[in-house]
């Protein structure tokens, strides 16, 4: 009940949080976008919260567990406080683009954004679905079994790949082709993330090394 009450709380919390990141820049509450794209969010993230509420509140917990502060190792830090810092300076940024006009997005290409919001935000949440270790942060947890099915099987981090889908559609979902350039040092970041945590899954996780050899790929099949 604790875990599910702190949940709906942190919920709450968040949509106020990014009402204010996106209508106080804007400066009205005539932004459309700003509207479906927080219904969007919502919806496509409140689907696999309830349903982990319910089933494995224990793997909800460990996702709650999460930022920069909870990180073991120096570089995740900063590397996280980067990934982190990102999705609030897209929306900021996106939301004074659309109040100036600095480059407005067809209607067309905003709902396409909000798709890939939706899109990211489902394959992160699948991931956990899959694998009840997908914590916020990185570590090896004891007892923890790898896992190399379903989206694991294409990729070595489908999570990451969520998180690059949902930011590419952040800035069109919110009427800015500008935004699309806080992509670049945040696929930087995760880059630099996801290198630094494999080489603690080689030294920690059994099996891990062997798993590289069979899904060679760790963000884009025949890319990197």
């Amino acid at each position: 009940m604790k875990t599910r009450l702190q949940a709906i709380v942190a919920g709450f919390i968040t949509f106020v949080v990014f009402g204010a990141l996106l209508f106080l820049p804007a400066w009205t509450f005539n932004y459309w976008q700003a509207w479906v794209f927080i219904a969007v969010l919502a919806v496509s993230s409140s689907i696999p919260v309830i349903h982990l509420m319910l089933k494995n509140p224990a793997v909800l917990q460990r996702r709650m567990h999460a930022g920069p502060t909870a990180e073991t190792r120096t570089t995740q830090k900063f590397l996280s406080s980067v990934t982190l810092l990102s999705v609030p300076v897209v929306m900021v940024l996106s939301a004074f683009d659309h109040r100036f006009g600095w480059s407005p997005v067809p209607v067309a290409v905003s709902v396409i954004g909000d798709a890939l919001v939706a899109i990211g935000v489902g394959i992160t949440m699948l991931v956990i679905i899959q694998n009840n270790y997908a914590a916020a942060t990185i570590t090896v947890e004891a007892g923890q079994k790898l896992t190399t099915t379903g989206l694991y099987g294409l990729v070595r981090h489908p999570m990451y790949v969520g998180i690059l889908i949902m930011m590419a559609g952040i800035p069109l979902a919110l009427d800015s082709w500008w935004g699309l350039v806080i992509l670049i040092p945040d696929a930087i970041a995760l880059a630099l993330r996801i290198l630094d945590e494999e080489k603690m899954l080689k030294q920690e996780l059994a099996g891990y090394s062997e798993y590289t050899q069979k899904v060679h790929y760790r963000l884009m099949p025949y890319v990197w």
